[in-house]
């Protein structure tokens, strides 16, 4: 048979196949990211059946995020070597194992190995990491909109799954709640990863949508802002001898020690100066509410103004969070709190729309997955490092003060940081380029 008569008759996938893969990611994220999420609302029940620690207790959360960061370089490399679908079903079969066997519980250990171990290692292939690391081969003009619109599934997850998993919980004990959020994850994510592909060009597509006639190469949008860069094939190891490969990586990590110190310890804050209880769990679950237009408009906007002012603008909102918890503590008031609320959510929580982009810009071709698997052990390093260090430091000085202090400093380096790196310089966004 021929060349043409073999692609005559290879079945055709509609153009539009770039957004099935963006719905798939959203619910995986939705269902994936909040299955570690759900932690907070089994800590209670368990505490409550074991008397354990709760320091011991709440080590098997901490202990997932490090073997999440442990995971990310060899997870980068399995995706290049295998693609989507084996990384997705290894995060479904691992995220599912996990809770099945948590119902088994009977020593600290075990909790380690099941809700640490097993769902913090494939919680990190569902998510942020492993979406990343394909994502953005499916979009080039609209590479920002696309992927906020996946990660915005991670907030509407957490408004529809967590209550639900919360009312299980207090009707069916935490062990079932576990069972029923296992086989969900079992029963709907493996079939529905089965649809993802690494590339549009693997199934005769082309990015963005763009159809290709049969016989022909797909076309590619032009967004090569340096010619002399993007012709490189770029390896970790010829990454690493960049000064842009450390500045993503310092990037990331004074942004994920901002984004997590705020999110660990905002709640205690807010009720040690003076909010009820009430106001204080509010503040937290609106806040991710408020990140789902947040993501969406910032990827959008990023298309067009480029990935460094949104980056920018997502730090200054968790600059602005923190002064307004300052702030709080002095003049307490519904206004000030909504203020904190808008900043960490709808400009703060949009630096997800960009977190994939940015190193794809720069570091795109074969060995993207690898490269970006160890960027993102500095921010998942970053997200250890920040609620330990700012809850340290409140033990040692009886004040939040410098722990946000600090954290403050870590957003301005954040944004200075990707400036350094300059993803624009190597590939120019749409808006950018039809300005041009």
């Amino acid at each position: 048979m021929t060349a043409s008569a073999q692609d005559t008759k290879r079945p055709r996938l509609p153009f539009f196949y770039g957004w099935v893969v963006v719905a798939v990611c959203f619910i995986t994220m939705g269902v994936g990211v909040n299955a570690r999420t759900a932690f907070s609302l089994l800590f209670p029940p368990i505490l409550a059946e074991f008397h354990w620690q709760r320091g011991v207790t709440a080590g098997a959360f901490s202990f997932g995020f490090l073997v999440s960061a442990a995971l990310s370089p060899s997870l980068g490399r399995l995706m290049d070597r295998h693609g989507p679908r084996v990384v997705m079903e290894l995060g479904v079969a691992l995220t599912a194992a996990g809770l099945l066997l948590a119902t088994l519980v009977r020593e600290p250990w075990q909790l380690y190995l099941t809700l640490g171990v097993l769902v913090g290692g494939g919680s990190v292939c569902l998510g942020y990491t492993g979406q990343s690391l394909f994502l953005p081969n499916w979009f080039v003009r609209r590479r920002g909109l696309a992927m906020s619109i996946a990660f915005s599934g991670v907030g509407i997850g957490s408004i529809v799954l967590l209550p639900w998993l919360q009312s299980l919980i207090v009707h069916a004990g935490w062990r079932s709640a576990c069972t029923v959020l296992g086989v969900l994850v079992l029963a709907l994510l493996a079939p529905l990863n089965l649809l993802l592909r690494r590339r549009p060009e693997d199934i005769g597509l082309a990015p963005d949508g763009d159809g290709a006639a049969p016989g022909t190469a797909p076309r590619r949008a032009v967004t090569i802002a340096d010619p002399a860069w993007a012709a490189i094939d770029w390896t970790l190891a010829r990454a690493l001898g960049t000064a842009r490969f450390w500045w993503v990586a310092l990037g990331y990590f004074c942004a994920l020690f901002a984004w997590y110190a705020v999110q660990v310890h905002q709640t205690k804050y807010l009720v040690e100066i003076g909010f009820s209880a009430g106001d204080a769990a509010w503040a937290l679950g609106f806040v991710s509410l408020a990140g789902i237009p947040g993501q969406i408009a910032l990827g959008h906007l990023s298309d067009r103004i480029g990935r460094e002012w949104v980056w920018t603008i997502g730090n200054l909102g968790f600059v602005l969070a923190y002064l307004s918890l300052l702030l709080l503590r002095q003049m307490p008031s519904p206004a000030l709190l909504y203020v904190m609320v808008a900043a960490q959510g709808a400009l703060g929580y949009g630096l997800t729309s960009v977190i994939g982009a940015i190193p794809a810009e720069i570091f795109e071709g074969r060995h993207y997955g690898t490269i970006f698997g160890t960027v993102m052990l500095a921010s998942i390093l970053g997200g250890a490092a920040g609620p330990w260090l700012t809850g340290a430091l409140h033990d040692a000085t009886g004040s939040y003060d410098l722990g946000f202090s600090i954290a403050i400093g870590c957003s301005l380096i954040s944004a200075l940081a990707i400036w350094r790196a300059a993803p624009g310089k190597v590939r120019a966004v749409a808006g950018r380029r039809a300005r041009s």
